[in-house]
């Protein structure tokens, strides 16, 4: 039985989020060398309305909280993550160089951003299966994000996903929800911000990876370093399928999902995929809760 650890994607960075991290000073230090800057800085109100502010937010967040279970005797055999959270994943399972990640992901938020500075975003749609919303979906819509069976997400312009969820609510869904994401992530517009990032990974060195490394955008384990490449360069570009991933990772015998910092949103989709197993947010659950589950899952064998 095994221990994957997941990453969450924008949605739950908070406003000094990077100030009481484990070993933060150590880490901190890591993340303003490799981008010449103050890292400490990101956190602020104002820089998170970038995003590329919050998404290295999010990834010094996962290394930190990764690195501190590791240190706490945390054994663990997978990683998986949603969107940017498949960068600390590929760190923390051993692909990908932290210092590397932190200046591909420096990239990867500007020329998200850049690309589409307003005018365009994420929706929430709640209570309708991919095969009821594809339908309703209309020029400039995209289907994002297949989080579970009845929770999608999808991308496009506002008027777009504003006439998109009308006619899903029409059709049943119990919720659309605007989410508080600035770039329509996870679809065809952003295949030429995603061309530029995977020349940028061309200069950088991937390995085969020391744990096992789940891709959020297929579903499947990876371990060569060119398929991994291949993956995290084209995510922001990609259909998320978080509950296939999920079902994957059960079906390969994972019985307990931790999700590392901030939010606990993966932990609830994860329980949606799993048939058997648990998942845990380590923001809710703390250290000791997730090292007792871990050890009581480590003697059942």
């Amino acid at each position: 039985m095994k221990i994957l650890l997941t990453f969450p994607g924008q949605g739950p960075q908070q406003p000094g989020m990077l100030q009481n991290l484990p070993q933060g000073e150590a880490i901190l230090k890591e993340a303003s060398e490799a981008l010449n800057e103050d890292a400490s800085a990101l956190d602020s109100a104002e820089a998170l309305r970038h995003t590329r502010a919050v998404q290295l937010c999010l990834l010094i967040a996962g290394v930190a909280h990764a690195r501190e279970l590791e240190r706490q005797g945390l054994a663990f055999a997978m990683t998986s993550g949603l969107s940017i959270g498949a960068y600390p994943a590929a760190v923390v399972a051993g692909a990908l160089a932290f210092d590397d990640a932190l200046r591909l992901v420096a990239l990867r938020g500007q020329l998200m951003e850049q690309a589409y500075p307003a005018g365009y975003g994420l929706t929430a749609i709640i209570g309708l299966t991919q095969s009821e919303l594809e339908p309703l979906l209309g020029e400039e819509s995209w289907l994002a994000n297949i989080n579970a069976e009845r929770q999608l997400v999808i991308a496009g312009s506002e008027a777009a996903m504003q006439a998109t969820a009308e006619r899903a609510k029409a059709a049943g869904a119990q919720k659309t929800h605007r989410l508080a994401v600035s770039v329509p992530s996870h679809c065809a517009l952003l295949a030429e911000p995603a061309a530029k990032l995977a020349e940028a990974f061309k200069a950088v060195t991937i390995v085969r990876p020391r744990r096992a490394w789940l891709s959020s955008s297929s579903g499947r384990v990876l371990w060569q370093p060119a398929q991994i490449a291949d993956d995290l360069a084209y995510n922001m570009s990609r259909t998320v399928r978080w509950h296939e991933a999920m079902i994957a990772a059960n079906e390969r015998d994972v019985r307990l999902a931790i999700e590392v910092p901030p939010g606990a949103v993966l932990t609830g989709l994860t329980r949606q995929a799993f048939s058997e197993g648990e998942a845990l947010s380590l923001e809710q659950g703390g250290y000791e809760l997730a090292l007792t589950l871990a050890k009581r899952l480590q003697a059942r064998g």
